[in-house]
């Protein structure tokens, strides 16, 4: 018997802080679910990198324009063979930016965007999947430096259960 085929996601983040401040979209799914997360979204064919790919998410969640990134700060792996979907998430960091913010995304996903402390944030995020909650949350407390040594953090996650409730997610 042949094994389902998996089908795999390049995604973007963006970290965008202003006077300590980290912003946050709240989503909600098409299956009415709902979590905050930085913005970002899936890299779609027709963008040139992944970095115009993010600038492209940013913009339409949050009527933010980015003109620089550095990083990746960190970088997200999760396999779910139950659910039949492999996951790779690059998070960047704005160091140049304008813009008030603005939603109108065209998927209709991000339906709130705005700026808060750290210490909110943690609550906010509690709803997200772990693969976004632990790194977001680490960065956060942490905000560790970037340099040739050690380019960025990757954090790996295995998804197991065919349904969201009994979903159970392992960090490797």
């Amino acid at each position: 018997m042949a094994s389902p085929e998996i089908r795999e996601w390049t995604v973007a983040s963006g970290l965008i802080e202003r006077d300590g401040l980290v912003l946050l979209v709240r989503n909600v799914r098409r299956n009415g679910v709902e979590d905050w997360s930085t913005p970002g979204g899936v890299v779609d064919p027709e963008d040139t990198s992944l970095l115009a790919g993010l600038t492209r998410e940013v913009a339409e969640e949050t009527g933010i324009h980015v003109s620089e990134w550095v990083g990746p700060v960190y970088e997200v792996v999760a396999e779910a063979p139950d659910l039949g979907w492999r996951l790779r998430c690059e998070v960047h960091l704005a160091v140049a930016y304008d813009g008030d913010i603005t939603v109108d995304d065209p998927d209709g996903i991000v339906v709130e965007a705005s700026y808060y402390p750290a210490s909110d944030a943690s609550e906010l995020l509690a709803t997200c999947p772990q693969w976004v909650r632990e790194p977001l949350g680490e960065w956060l407390a942490e905000r560790w430096e970037l340099d040739a040594a050690m380019p960025h953090r990757r954090f790996e996650y295995d998804v197991f259960g065919a349904t969201r409730r009994d979903m159970r997610v392992q960090r490797r």
